[in-house]
């Protein structure tokens, strides 16, 4: 038997997606990714910590809700980027990867607001018992 494919199969890595292709799928997801990220802030993590009224556990907890949605976020952009690269669509992945790096820029914003905010009191050992 001879290892060649058949004429009529394609694998997606051996040819580069035509542009208008890529374009058409590079658009789309784009937007839909960027309009996920832009609001979230404001009517996602904003209008959470405003409904807590000031509760502590509830502020934490819209935090860590508004980091897990930009690791979704960012997972899914790399997941994509990796597709596109496997099917060579340049315009899809060159958008999803400056998608990532504006979540995972968001990411790094909101990890370290968390952080700031949760510091001890300046002059307390880490571990000690009246930290």
């Amino acid at each position: 038997m001879t290892d060649t494919p058949a004429p009529g199969r394609r694998r997606p890595w051996s040819h580069r997606t035509r542009p208008g292709v890529d374009l058409a799928f590079a658009v789309p997801l784009s937007l839909w990714e960027t309009a996920w990220l832009v609001p979230d802030p404001v009517y996602g993590y904003g209008l959470d910590v405003w409904a807590a009224q000031g509760a502590r556990e509830h502020i934490d907890a819209a935090g860590r809700a508004y980091m897990r949605r930009l690791r979704a976020l960012l997972i899914t952009a790399l997941v994509l980027a990796v597709l596109a690269a496997i099917s060579r669509a340049r315009w899809t992945v060159v958008t999803h990867l400056l998608v990532a790096l504006l979540a995972g820029g968001a990411l790094t914003a909101a990890r370290h607001d968390r952080d700031r905010s949760h510091a001890p009191p300046p002059g307390c050992v880490r571990y000690s018992a009246h930290c």
